[in-house]
């Protein structure tokens, strides 16, 4: 575990368009619930901010020109935060991009800069884009820990990313368990076939020694995630310098993990993509995973699509709706089409979630069930954040299940 800095600061640029009041009680409860200290300052303009600017600063850019032209300078661990949706930002060596969460985005930022200071992972890429990567944590005094793979949901849309599943990786990590936390390319500016072509070849770099060639990537959208560009390394915010931006590594064999003993967890779209790698037989180990988990999954793409969720999030990923004349997509995509999928399932919903996921992961469950998968169906008080939540309830039992099931 890493020293936190003594305090967090958090500067909001010229221009941004938010109440200072709320922002600063947004920014006054993340420091209280983490247990850090925190400032707030507003920057008169460029020079000013730049001037408080400081590694582990939360930086809420705003739109002007001068300000925005800070972001890509290497100025250190900075986390910038981008109320809007700003696609294609690319950070200076060693910061981090969010964006388009609105006003909350502030709160993920704060919590994304107190996560890397405390865990520090080892990141590494398993192909040429920005978002072809996945951040290890292992485990300090544990022989041959165990491993668990995250893949974070977001409703396939590139402005949710892996830093949503960071809590989680350090409560698994307190628990003796290494953990791999899968980016991958987004269909909303990839295409479908990339991202599930990412989903594959990340849980598979577990036990390949991945290629991590630099950052261009020119395959397009839907392209292959081989595809070769510009061979400069990825700079990441919490990269460990002393390995190198492009080692391959088998992580087995090189940091000593037990990939006989793997689960799998995708939270919402997360595990829609982590079942259908499953179903697809992509392992994450040598042999099938222990288990695979479903936190508060889309498992049924068809009906999700029939329903509108989240406003047409099911379409927009899959490029066609379910009706769509001699489109196979739903087939191959939707988790409850794909059953029996042959490894030991946790099916974990809140049951103070959207309704129309409690009614995915139930019926899921009695499919795969019906269809002879070994499957469990955890259904406790809790929305649709609480399963990726540490303190609550729902989380517990779940990570208590991952433990029974990688002992």
């Amino acid at each position: 575990m890493n020293e936190v800095p003594a305090d967090v600061p958090v500067i909001v640029g010229p221009g941004v368009a938010a109440d200072p009041a709320l922002l600063a009680q947004l920014a006054g409860r993340e420091f209280a619930a983490l247990g850090v200290r925190g400032t707030l300052v507003h920057a008169r303009d460029a020079a000013h901010l730049l001037s408080l600017v400081r590694d582990g600063a939360v930086v809420v850019p705003g739109p002007e020109a001068e300000v925005r032209a800070l972001i890509r300078r290497p100025l250190g661990g900075v986390v910038w935060v981008d109320v809007h949706r700003a696609d294609g930002v690319e950070p200076g060596e060693g910061a981090a991009h969010l964006h388009g969460r609105g006003l909350s985005g502030l709160s993920w930022g704060i919590r994304h800069a107190v996560h890397r200071a405390r865990h520090a992972p080892l990141r590494i890429r398993y192909g040429p884009s920005r978002d072809q990567w996945g951040d290890l944590y292992v485990p300090k005094g544990v022989v041959r820990p165990p491993v668990v793979a995250l893949v974070h949901g977001g409703y396939w849309r590139s402005i949710w990313a892996a830093d949503l599943m960071e809590a989680l990786c350090a409560d698994l990590t307190g628990r003796g368990f290494a953990v791999w936390n899968l980016e991958y390319r987004r269909p909303d500016t990839h295409g479908w076939p990339a991202t599930v072509a990412d989903v594959a070849t990340g849980l598979s770099a577990l036990h390949t020694r991945p290629d991590a060639p630099g950052p261009g990537d020119s395959s397009g959208p839907g392209g292959a995630p081989g595809s070769r560009g510009d061979r400069s390394p990825v700079p990441g915010p919490d990269l460990r310098p002393d390995l190198g931006p492009d080692l391959g590594l088998d992580l087995g064999l090189d940091l000593g993990l037990d990939l006989d003993r793997v689960a799998v967890a995708g939270h919402s779209a997360g595990a829609q993509l982590a079942l259908r790698a499953m179903a697809d037989g992509t392992p994450a180990a040598p042999a099938a995973p222990q288990l695979v988990v479903s936190l508060a999954g889309v498992l049924d793409l068809v009906e999700g699509d029939r329903r509108w969720l989240s406003s047409g999030a099911v379409a927009a990923a899959l490029g066609a709706r379910s009706t769509a004349p001699d489109d196979r997509g739903y087939d191959a995509a939707s988790p409850l089409l794909r059953v029996p999928i042959g490894v030991p399932q946790l099916i974990v919903q809140g049951a103070a979630d959207d309704l129309d996921l409690i009614d995915f992961g139930r019926r899921y469950a009695r499919a795969a069930e019906r269809a002879g998968d070994d499957v469990t169906y955890l259904e406790l008080p809790g929305d649709h954040f609480d399963v990726i939540t540490p303190a609550t309830p729902i989380w517990q039992a779940t990570a208590e299940a991952i433990a029974a099931a990688l002992d």
